[in-house]
């Protein structure tokens, strides 16, 4: 009986490199807004600043870190996320039917 040889689908080692950079920038984006939350907003409100009528704490933590956000996931998937095939290739297809 022949054994199969087990080769690793090198998309595998891409999805798990991607995978963390999504997982970093969650951390970003809860960081951005725990920081801004609570380090702006744990004043009382009597001494808020505000800005475009919001509190600053709101300001910066949802709505600049809002756009901040999108910013980053676009140059991610613009130039680091890579493109690649989800069907079988021809050896893998060789190796599995073998």
């Amino acid at each position: 009986m022949r054994k199969k040889k087990y080769v690793e689908d090198t998309r595998y080692k891409v999805a798990h490199r991607e995978a963390l950079i999504g997982c970093g920038l969650a951390i970003i984006n809860i960081l951005w807004w725990y920081g801004f939350a609570y380090g702006l907003g744990s004043k009382p409100p009597e001494e808020y600043t505000y800005i475009l009528g919001f509190p600053a704490w709101i300001f910066f933590s949802c709505i600049v870190g809002f756009l901040v956000m999108v910013l980053l996931v676009f140059i991610v998937v613009k130039f680091v996320l890579v493109d690649m095939p989800l069907e079988d290739t021809e050896e893998e297809e060789e190796v599995h039917s073998a």
